[in-house]
């Protein structure tokens, strides 16, 4: 082991003392994320038509943010999913998060990334009634994160972009590592993981979950 090695073991060492040293446990709602897309306004309106505005249809748990009535077809390699819901408002780009289950289905091989990190990732077809438009990276299995606001973070002791651990209850309990804190004012506190993490702990939507370390 080289000497650079040991510098980046002793940081993550330290590190995850002083997060152990500030977090304050409790207790935190959880919300399981099925399959869904974000989409640019150019890809909107390949799919859509020229001008198309997305319609909400339900408010999510985080602010300003809604499922649409729009929903999309993706194709892979060896498989089809059809009925995927967008979610608004539009991003930059056009990103697909979906589960590991959904990967073996369409025939992409799972990357499990954080939110906006597609660099390298496997892209697909998105269809909609008026076009399709081909991806050539943007679909990913969507790392387990916290949503937190500021003045919660406060109060449980976290910092934005601290990995955390946090504990689910029952006779399928299974501590979820590695959990991405994202902190700010446009958040509100919400547990987010996957369908497949979801059902191995037997977890539902809003569900209470213990952060723990």
């Amino acid at each position: 082991m080289d000497e650079n090695q040991v510098k980046l073991i002793v940081a993550e060492v330290l590190k995850h003392i002083d997060i152990r040293g500030r977090i304050k446990p409790g207790m935190i709602p959880c919300g399981v994320s099925n399959r869904h897309a974000h989409i640019s306004q150019a890809d909107l309106e390949t799919i859509f038509g020229q001008g198309y505005k997305l319609t909400p249809m339900k408010d999510l748990s985080q602010p300003a943010q809604f499922a649409a009535e729009e929903c999309i077809t993706i194709i892979g390699p060896k498989g089809i999913i059809e009925k995927v819901r967008i979610l608004g408002p539009v991003r930059p780009a056009t990103q697909v998060e979906i589960s590991t289950t959904d990967c073996f289905k369409l025939g992409i091989k799972p990357f499990v990334r954080d939110s906006g990190d597609t660099a390298g990732t496997p892209g697909c077809i998105v269809i909609g009634p008026k076009g399709a438009v081909t991806l050539k990276e943007g679909v990913i299995v969507a790392a387990r994160h916290l949503h937190i606001s500021d003045k919660d973070a406060e109060k449980f002791g976290l910092k934005d972009m601290d990995r955390i651990s946090i504990k689910s209850n029952g006779p399928k309990s299974v501590v979820f590592n590695n959990v991405l804190v994202r902190a700010s004012n446009k958040f509100a506190l919400d547990f987010h993981l996957d369908t497949d993490e979801a059902n191995a702990a037997g977890i539902k939507n809003g569900d209470m979950v213990e952060l723990i370390a």
